[in-house]
């Protein structure tokens, strides 16, 4: 009896269907072949009287049918992905443990096209371990990071040249000095007693020679911050050990993006360089690359007028205390730290640490989205019992405050701000006002280079005033008012490793004396860096 013939409807294959890939190939034709012969039997037992009809298959299941060794065809497929991108990690780090088997009848295969698929969950545990992986392969690259000893070494020369108006003999004088710094940093791993702080050392050797020009009385003290020799004076140099200290570091969260650090707790202890931890500027702050007049290095009042009362070269034993919130979900964060240091006696290890510095400062720091700082805004205040008066022989405690900002504006401007002011103690000045901006040399075709331009208002103190008018031979006028200071240097990078950059000081009534001729100091500096 002939038997009426079925139509199968054709299917487009899917992506995860085309030729090459057999075992997608093979469902599609096992599907068509099945319903085919499904058809064929339905008609077939419909003939025969004696046999029980069968229900007919419609369009519809069929489609079901397709549309479901279709799904099974693209989750192979996946699978098999999964399949080849673990066997590669595998092969390159061969010790990823093999997932523990399914218990048995709890799966059904792929083909059965009922329950769920046995692929399923292997393919779960298979991901499972692959991010277990990845997180193994993550933990000894940060490792590996923080146990890396950092060298940094910089070798800075200056020449100047002052005239007459401004040197302290009435004639022009130039000068010559060099100064190197080597700076090692190491981590020395994780104090589990200490709640996991993390511990590390800083050591800084210094050596120099040569002196800078000597000037008629000012307040600015210098216009060359760079120079450093030994109390033998130019005909020796050696290296002293500049600064020794160590951190502990406790982290309050999770990494940052970009890998900038987390919220944290600081505690740092032995000899200091007391300016990399307070009134700190990245615009003002680095006399090897920025200005060079010690108005604008750091606040006049704590290092001219002499407020920190460090040792010869600027440094001091003590320790610093800080609380560090990055601000990561708000846009900006914060910082609160307190450091006490000796000071005269004690900071040169000669007396008891007596009548300390004590420190304080708060930041503010806007962020950008990539969580780095635009600018800082730093606030601070000191007391030391070590001062002295205005004859340097007897001890007077001196306290005052301080304000230091530096700001990116665009992508070329970089402003700075800073005030200072005594609020109690005797000193040749009182109040000091510094400002300007550094821009770099995008604009030019000189992108790594940088122009700056400083002003600075240093007012006499009413003190000094009034001591340099009851005796004239003090300093031979009588000081009042501001001294003023301009600075401009532009900064040539040579190389990675290579800076030359021409400075140019002018300066008004020095000292206060309102008579005194304006004068300039021109100068060259070449810096080496690694």
């Amino acid at each position: 009896m002939d038997h009426p013939f079925v139509t199968v409807p054709l299917q487009r294959r899917s992506a995860a269907a085309r030729p090459g890939r057999p075992l997608q190939g093979g469902l599609a034709t096992l599907a068509a072949a099945l319903a085919a012969a499904s058809l064929c039997q339905a008609a077939w037992a419909a003939d025969k009287p004696a046999a029980k009809k069968a229900a007919p298959v419609t369009a519809e299941q069929m489609q079901q049918l397709i549309e479901r060794l279709q799904q099974l065809e693209q989750r192979n497929a996946e699978l098999e992905q999964q399949v080849k991108g673990l066997a590669a990690q595998q092969a390159a780090r061969p010790t990823l443990a093999a997932p523990a088997p399914a218990a048995a009848g709890t799966t059904t295969t792929a083909a059965s096209g009922t329950g769920t698929p046995a692929g399923g969950e292997w393919g779960q545990q298979r991901l499972v371990a692959l991010e277990q992986q990845v997180k193994a392969l993550v933990r000894p690259v940060q490792a590996d990071a923080d146990e890396g000893l950092s060298v940094e070494a910089s070798l800075v020369a200056v020449g100047q040249q002052v005239g007459s108006k401004g040197s302290d003999s009435g004639q022009s004088q130039g000068r010559l000095n060099y100064r190197g710094d080597v700076e090692v940093g190491i981590p020395l791993g994780t104090l589990r007693s200490f709640g996991d702080a993390r511990f590390s050392g800083f050591g800084h050797l210094r050596f120099g020679q040569g002196s800078g020009v000597s000037l008629r009385p000012t307040h600015t003290a210098t216009v060359n911050s760079v120079p450093f020799e030994a109390g033998s004076g130019s005909d020796e140099t050696y290296a002293i050990v500049a600064q020794a200290w160590g951190q502990l570091e406790w982290d309050l969260g999770a990494g940052r993006f970009n890998d900038l650090p987390s919220n944290r707790v600081e505690l740092n202890l032995g000899k200091i360089d007391i300016f990399g931890f307070f009134d700190q500027n990245a615009v003002a702050g680095d006399e090897g690359a920025q200005f060079l007049n010690n108005v604008f290095v750091h606040n006049p009042l704590l290092d001219s007028g002499g407020d920190i009362a460090a040792d010869a070269y600027g440094f001091a034993p003590g320790l610093r205390v800080a609380y560090i919130d990055e601000g990561e979900d708000r846009g900006w964060g914060w910082g609160a730290s307190l450091g006490v240091f000796g000071s005269g006696g004690g900071a040169n290890f000669s007396a008891a640490p007596r009548r300390p510095l004590v420190i304080g400062q708060v930041e503010f720091s806007p962020k950008q989205i990539n969580g780095e700082p635009r600018g800082t805004y730093r606030f601070y205040a000191w007391t030391n019992g070590q001062t002295t008066d205005l004859s340097g022989e007897s001890a007077q405690r001196h306290s005052g405050y301080g304000l230091s900002i530096d700001q990116k504006i665009g992508r070329e401007w970089n402003l700075f701000v800073r005030w200072g002011q005594r609020t109690s103690g005797d000193g040749a000045f009182d109040k000091a006002l510094t400002f300007g901006f550094e821009h770099g040399g995008r604009a030019w075709g000189r992108g790594s280079d940088a122009v700056g331009l400083a002003a600075g208002f240093v007012r006499t103190s009413s003190e000094w005033a009034r001591a340099t008018a009851l005796d004239p031979n003090l300093v031979g006028f009588a000081a009042d008012g501001n001294e003023q200071i301009l600075e401009a240097y532009y900064r040539w990078k040579l190389s990675d490793h290579l800076e030359l950059t021409p400075d140019l000081q002018w300066i008004r009534r020095a000292g206060g004396d309102g008579d005194a001729p304006a004068f300039m100091a021109v100068g060259l500096r070449a810096a080496v860096g690694f």
